[in-house]
């Protein structure tokens, strides 16, 4: 009963119970599944021993896994501060209104309707001396690239691989922000005399803040587990260059059918993920509540 002792009517709770069902099947399932995988040791279909935490153990011993981390961190914060700014700096220079706003964002969503496998291919023939645009520019300038032999020039192709594909989310993202803002907060800063960049740091950079946050908490966790891209694109070489966290997940589970390690790095890897989201959602709200009362 609530506060006008009228009954709380709670079939509503009905319409959920498909999405409810539909969440086990694809997740709780499956994630159930993994987490049985990982303390057992699975000798053939008919054979299974328990081992307990013994996957666990093993793979935090792994280097290559390690290393894997590292290089998947050091693309995942290298992507977040590139994507970023230039998101934001895109969103500025779109048309606010009118039909050129509109073919703008066509044309700058374009990126986000090509399949990920596709987005490799096209870096794959776009970085070569021979045939691609970008790699024949730069030995027509005496730059030196080989995406196939070098570690550098291979992990720099795909950070801007991913930079193309995903910045114009970024930058729709924060477009939506921007035209959520009223009028008369920019009707007083121009009475105040404001210039551009004090109105952007004190009107739409605080009015993004919600899509901002939702804007690296996206990329984040999709590039964490990129595994597409670099693959059509360097197959993870040359070497281990480009081997992120995914890849090397894949080729436990499925080159060298290690179930039981792969599904307790699926799990550390899931682990992961949340902690670092969950770190960066707390450090954006405190951030924002910071500035916030800075305001006040």
């Amino acid at each position: 009963m609530n506060a006008t002792n009228k009954p709380i009517n709670q079939k509503a709770w009905w319409l959920v119970l498909p999405v409810l069902v539909c969440v086990a099947f694809s997740a709780i399932v499956p994630l159930m599944t993994v987490v049985n995988y990982s303390v057992q040791d699975i000798i053939s279909p008919e054979r299974r021993v328990f081992v307990g935490t013994e996957w666990f153990a093993a793979v935090m011993r792994d280097d290559e896994l390690l290393e894997a981390l590292g290089r998947q961190l050091g693309f995942s914060l290298s992507v977040l501060l590139v994507e970023i700014p230039l998101g934001i700096a895109l969103a500025l220079s779109m048309p606010a209104k009118g039909w050129k706003s509109s073919a703008v964002l066509v044309v700058v969503a374009l990126s986000l309707l090509i399949p990920w496998n596709v987005v490799g291919t096209i870096w794959q023939i776009y970085g070569r001396t021979d045939i691609g645009l970008f790699g024949h520019a730069l030995a027509s300038m005496g730059i030196e690239y080989n995406y196939t032999g070098s570690a550098t020039d291979a992990w720099l192709t795909v950070l801007v691989m991913d930079v193309w594909h995903w910045t114009p989310l970024v930058a729709l993202l924060c477009f939506a922000g921007l035209r959520s803002i009223p009028d008369a907060y920019y009707q007083a800063a121009r009475i105040d005399g404001a210039s551009k960049f004090a109105v952007f740091r004190y009107i739409q950079l605080p009015k993004m803040r919600g899509v901002l946050m939702i804007a690296v908490l996206l990329r984040f966790m999709d590039s964490f587990m990129i595994y597409t891209e670099p693959f059509v694109l360097t197959g993870g070489g040359p070497g281990n260059a480009t081997t992120f966290l995914s890849q090397y997940l894949t080729q436990k589970a499925v080159g060298q059918f290690d179930l039981g390690p792969a599904a307790a790095f699926s799990l550390i890897y899931f682990l992961i993920i949340l902690l670092f989201c969950f770190v960066l959602y707390n450090w954006m709200q405190r951030v924002g509540t910071q500035q916030v009362e800075v305001e006040q």
